[in-house]
């Protein structure tokens, strides 16, 4: 597995295109599809929505993450700035974090991407 992550809108996608060899139709938008019908898909992007569908309907993110098994996952870091007065949006941050943790520890490689430049963090080379 490899992890890709990174603020908003930073290329982390476009990485996984033109430097992984991914193309549009191998990629899994959670930010647009149903998580139920996420299963063995190439890569899986927006994995922070994830974890906040699986979050809305009662499903323990954590363990569904245990099970993923997508070749590349690509989520937002979500975890720095402000927090956020809502109580469910402070859960929906951990449970991110969290499961960004698994991700990343099952990785082989981690990459974070800022500006469209990826450095490797765990792994890989760069």
């Amino acid at each position: 597995m490899i992890m890709i992550t990174g603020g908003a809108f930073q290329g982390k996608r476009g990485f996984a295109v033109s430097e992984l060899g991914i193309s549009e139709r191998d990629i899994f938008d959670c930010s647009v599809r149903d998580i139920s019908e996420l299963s063995a898909e190439r890569c899986a992007v927006h994995y922070e929505l994830a974890v906040k569908q699986l979050m809305a309907r009662g499903i323990d993110p954590l363990g569904f993450t245990e099970k993923l098994s997508c070749d590349i996952v690509i989520m937002n870091e979500i975890g720095c700035g402000i927090i956020p007065l809502d109580k469910g949006e402070r859960e929906w941050r951990e449970m991110t974090g969290r499961a960004g943790c698994i991700i990343a520890e099952r990785a082989e490689t981690v990459y974070r991407v800022c500006c469209g430049i990826a450095t490797v963090i765990k792994g890989g080379s760069n």
